[in-house]
């Protein structure tokens, strides 16, 4: 029996706008497989011209941060908020970036004793405070972040990416969104 993707409408493919479709279609292509956040997303084409900007502007940038570090920032916060379509998802990307079979499920579970480096370590405390105490954020954790050699513009990014998938992972869970199967495989072997 297959499951929906989302408990909120999904739109045909043909139906949706050109810049949306060769956006999908460039992922298809990429992946072998569309992602169920496109569809679930492409029914508010404005929200996912503004989304996967904010995405792309925060993840697939130059700078301090590896792709596999901002990866492993969304596989944590995405477990702390307990969803489970960005754990999934973003744990096989950072298998995939990583080149690492492991690392997604001890991130995901506990960073704390996972295989990474203190540096890493505490872009993800700094990471999880953003996530669940923002409120409380002091010089002191961004001292902690320049002691690994972090700067400015690493801070924020860690930061930006917790943050931005505190919003995404409420959307994901609010909208049931099913993870593709095809995740669950990708970089273990």
């Amino acid at each position: 029996m297959t499951q929906p993707i989302s408990s909120f409408p999904v739109p045909d493919l043909a139906s949706l706008p050109e810049d949306i479709r060769a956006r999908i279609a460039q992922v298809q292509e990429k992946s072998g497989f569309i992602p169920n956040v496109f569809l679930a997303l492409a029914h508010r084409p404005d929200e996912f011209r503004a989304f996967f900007a904010m995405h792309d502007a925060l993840m697939d940038k130059p700078g301090g941060l590896t792709k596999a570090d901002r990866e492993m920032i969304v596989v944590v916060t995405s477990a702390a908020n307990q969803c489970q379509y960005c754990v999934i998802a973003h744990g096989a990307i950072l298998r995939i970036r990583a080149k690492d079979p492991l690392i997604a499920d001890q991130v995901a579970v506990n960073y704390h004793k996972a295989d990474i480096t203190a540096r890493q370590r505490a872009m993800l405390d700094y990471a999880m405070k953003v996530c669940q105490r923002a409120q409380d954020i002091s010089p002191a954790d961004r001292a902690a972040l320049e002691a690994q050699g972090c700067d400015a513009e690493d801070i924020w990014d860690i930061g930006a990416i917790a943050a931005f998938f505190g919003m995404s992972n409420r959307i994901a869970n609010m909208a049931s969104l099913r993870p593709n199967d095809e995740f669950y495989s990708l970089g273990r072997g």
